[in-house]
């Protein structure tokens, strides 16, 4: 007997593929006690831009820099 293409989907033979990539976190709001608008430059040498107040942290490394500088407080939503 012969397999199909459909009999791939439940071969127990089959590998089975994980997802690999990081895992993104949601964006988190600061809000900046002390200017409206300016440029942050972090350690790391990347920039993040405040505008209005707000700026976003998108990964571990700008949150832990936002949430450890008493310029910025989180905003809850």
């Amino acid at each position: 007997m012969s397999k199909t293409p459909d009999d791939k989907l439940t071969d127990s033979t089959a590998p089975v593929l994980q997802k690999t990539g990081a895992v993104t976190s949601p964006v988190r709001t600061f809000r900046d006690k002390v200017y409206t608008s300016r440029t942050l430059i972090l350690p790391n040498g990347a920039t993040l831009p405040v505008a209005k107040g707000l700026v976003g942290a998108f990964g571990d490394d700008q949150f832990h820099y936002l949430s450890t500088h008493p310029d910025f407080e989180p905003l809850t939503e």
